[in-house]
């Protein structure tokens, strides 16, 4: 089966973009499938140490940490692997109530205003949004980037993935970043946070936030924005 005949919920017009998208078919998840809690994996295993996150490293996976401009806090880690893209991002969240619901429908708003448009459809790992971003073409019309925004909701933690690229549209791509997706590690801390705090991460290695100088400042983490500095995992 495909992976990307997904059931459709509440499908927007499709008029007016120029690529195509087929919507990911959601597929048997394992038992032990994550993202997981650091409590279920307390061992880092081969895993990059980001901080908050713990990245399992991939042959050629190129690594890019996200720095907020005002407070130079590394805030979002974006992984480039085989021609797509994924921007991962953790948050606090509720002890008892996930905020992945609520957060579909202010991401759906959003992309609405900058003259997109965004569908739940059901992936590998529950509903997620479809979206067809607006992008400026080289002759200076506008385009469609397609884009997966894809939410996890944990213990007191929630996990954002945005995929763009090939992994977008094209189940081969797709699987290899879902597979990394599934091995990534969460480690909430024991602080008391209000929901939606982000919490901070760091470059391999370091206990602290990376400086800007290691870093692409992305003040208003804009998935589609591709920051300067890389960093390939061998």
């Amino acid at each position: 089966m495909s992976l990307f005949s997904r059931r459709r919920r509440d499908t927007p017009s499709d008029a007016g973009t120029d690529e195509t998208q087929a919507a990911p078919e959601a597929v048997a998840e394992s038992p032990d499938r994550g993202p997981h809690d650091v409590e279920a994996v307390p061992g880092i295993g081969s895993r990059l140490d980001l901080g908050a996150l713990r990245i399992p490293p991939r042959a050629g996976m190129q690594l890019r940490l996200e720095v907020e401009k005002k407070s130079r806090n590394v805030v979002a880690v974006t992984l480039g692997l085989n021609g797509s893209a994924m921007q991962l991002q953790v948050f606090a969240a509720p002890r008892t109530l996930g905020i992945w619901d609520e957060l579909r429908e202010e991401i759906t708003v959003s992309v609405g205003k900058q003259g997109g448009t965004a569908e739940e459809v059901e992936g590998p790992f529950g509903t997620e949004l479809l979206a067809r971003l607006p992008v400026k073409t080289p002759e200076g019309g506008t385009g469609h980037r397609p884009a997966r925004f894809v939410g996890v909701d944990g213990p007191r933690w929630f996990l954002r993935a945005v995929v763009t690229g090939k992994a977008a549209v094209d189940p081969e791509a797709a699987a290899e970043l879902e597979d990394v997706l599934a091995d990534v590690v969460v480690v909430r801390g024991q602080e008391a946070r209000a929901p939606r705090d982000v919490l901070l991460l760091h470059a391999p290695g370091q206990a602290t936030a990376a400086p800007a100088a290691a870093a692409a400042e992305e003040p208003g983490l804009d998935p589609l924005r591709r920051g300067p500095e890389i960093t390939e995992v061998r």
